[in-house]
Formats: structure tokens, C-alpha cells, sequence
């Protein structure tokens, strides 16, 4: 071929170019959005949701203490928890060998180590969590944060209950204006308060997470799977009978039941109950369908739990 001899041996020697001068921006504006306060016993307060933490000092103390500069009135946050510091163009978490620990991304962090933030970041204090940004508008960013705030669980990062809603609104006038099929499951966690009562409530958190990321790795694009409240989770499975679902809704029962969910060296049995419903009348809409799969649901609890129902 005319010129390929003289492009090979182009592409196969090493070109020397002048580099571009590397500018390394200023400090990144960076701030903490406050995504879930643990409930319970804690003097959580939901309002707090939303709340947003300039990250403007050098140096960020977090704790329960009044003298913090992060204040989180809660049990499982220690007195003097952990510090935020700002050099160099790094952000680094350090845990102050607080009680309950401190996360990123679901990693504890050793004590009296500085670990690097990520941008973004999720970052778990006590049973506070908060999403790490930074950037150069912040004002757009926490108003993108704000929107996925609404309709994102805090804790597992699921859809809502509000976005579920929403997908059922759209998802039944689908299925009756086309004849399709739609089912809905779903699922209760087995004995869920003996986790939190015996293990305390960071053991149980850690288990809603850690199911939420099991069942998901198995959700189909155009399904929705979501937190519906509690330890209550639900799967919308559009074009999808009930027969189908059903043994949808089985194949996860034991993939949850095989799983082993590990919180502090302690193992967790976790098994789930799963009620199914589907669209089956003209006149059904979106609380019908959840009420039909909530009866399933509670049949499935009533005889032994750890099954399904439809």
C-alpha cells in the first residue's frame, strides 16, 4: 500500500513534543451535604437532612461535643470524633480512636491515620452520613445534590419511596393503555429487630446496606428496586407476570439467604420474606398494587418467614 512502510515507521518511533505547561488550579471550593442521621433512640433530627458544611477552614473538628466545629448530637458519634485538614491541595479524614469508627465508602478507617478524601465521597460518622464534594460552582452542585437527595436513600443509596411512586405512576398507565404484564415485589428482612437489638443499630445499618448492594448486583435494566421504608424494600418489575416474578422473587430469597453479612468479625444470618402482587384489573393503581403485594408479604411472615408468596 502506497505510504504504509512510511506511516509504520512514523507510529513506531518515539515523538518528542514540546508539553503543554500543567496548571494546577487553586484549591478546590469543597463542602459536606449531610444525606442520613441514623434513627432510634438518637436525638436525630430529620430537618438536618440536606444540610450543607463549607468546608472553609484548614482544620474541622467532628464530634458530639459543643466545642466541634461539626456538631452531631448523636450516640454512636464520640465526644471528639474525628478531624478534617486542608493542605496542599489534599483533604485528609483522620478518626480520633472515636468509639463506633469512621468510614469512607464503607472503608474503616485506622485511628490516627490521615486517609486521602476522594471527590465525590460517601462519609459514614457514627450513624451520620455525609456526601463529600468539591468542585468550582458549588452552589450548582448542591443543587444537583439536593434533587438526588429527594428521591435517593441516604443510607443504601436505593430510589426512594417518593422516586418508587413515581415509577408506578408511569409504569401502570403503561401497562394498562398497552396490555402489559407488571409485577411488583416485596421484601421484609426476617427478624430485623433482634439485629439492632442485639447487635445495636450500626450492625443493622450495616446489614441494610450490605443487602440493598446484594440484591441490586441482580436487577435488570428497567427494573427499579428501592427502599420502601424501614427494613421494607421493593422490586418493580415492568413486563413481568406473576408467575415470572414469583420465581424472580425466589431466586433472590436465596442469594440473600446464601450471602454472608459480616459486621465487626460477627456473622449474620439474614434470610427475607417476599410477598408478590401484579397487575391484573383495569381499575388497579399504584397503592392497590403495593397493597396486594403487602398482604403476600405478611401471609409469607404469618408461615415461617423466609419465603415467598404470590
Amino acid at each position: 500500500m502506497p505510504g504504509s512502510r512510511d506511516r509504520l515507521e512514523h507510529d513506531d518511533a518515539t515523538q518528542v513534543i514540546q508539553a503543554e505547561p500543567v496548571i494546577v488550579p487553586r484549591s478546590l471550593k469543597e463542602f459536606l451535604l449531610l444525606i442520613h442521621v441514623g434513627s432510634g433512640k438518637e436525638n436525630s433530627d430529620p430537618k438536618e437532612i440536606g444540610r450543607r458544611f463549607d468546608l472553609d477552614k484548614d482544620s474541622i473538628l467532628i464530634g458530639r461535643g459543643p466545642d466541634n466545629d461539626i456538631v452531631l448530637d448523636l450516640d454512636t458519634v464520640s465526644r471528639r470524633h474525628a478531624r478534617i485538614d486542608r493542605k496542599g491541595g489534599r483533604t485528609m479524614l483522620t478518626d480520633l480512636q472515636s468509639t463506633n469508627g469512621t468510614y469512607i465508602d464503607e472503608r474503616r478507617i485506622p485511628p490516627y491515620t490521615p486517609q486521602e478524601l476522594p471527590r465525590p465521597a460517601r462519609m459514614m460518622i457514627g450513624r451520620a452520613i455525609f456526601k463529600y464534594q468539591a468542585g468550582d460552582d458549588l452552589d450548582l452542585q448542591y443543587t444537583e445534590e439536593i434533587y438526588q437527595l429527594k428521591i435517593t436513600d441516604g443510607l443504601t443509596g436505593l430510589p426512594n419511596r417518593r422516586r418508587l411512586m413515581e415509577v408506578l405512576q408511569s409504569e401502570i398507565p403503561r401497562a394498562r393503555r398497552y396490555h402489559r404484564d407488571l409485577a411488583l415485589v416485596m421484601m421484609d428482612i426476617d427478624h430485623f429487630k433482634r439485629i439492632n437489638d442485639t447487635l445495636g443499630h450500626l450492625a443493622g445499618d450495616h446489614v441494610l446496606r450490605e443487602l440493598a448492594n446484594v440484591v441490586s448486583m441482580h436487577v435488570r435494566q428497567g427494573e427499579l428496586f428501592a427502599r420502601y421504608g424501614g427494613e421494607e424494600f421493593v422490586l418493580v418489575l415492568p413486563e413481568t407476570s406473576r408467575e415470572q416474578a414469583v420465581q424472580v422473587a425466589e431466586r433472590l430469597r436465596q442469594r440473600v439467604e446464601a450471602c454472608t453479612f459480616q459486621f465487626a468479625d460477627r456473622r449474620i444470618p439474614v434470610t427475607v420474606s417476599l410477598g408478590v402482587g401484579a397487575f391484573t384489573a383495569e381499575e388497579m393503581d399504584e397503592q392497590a398494587l403495593i397493597e396486594m403485594a403487602d398482604r403476600n408479604l405478611y401471609r409469607a411472615k404469618e408461615s415461617g418467614r423466609n419465603r415467598v408468596v404470590g
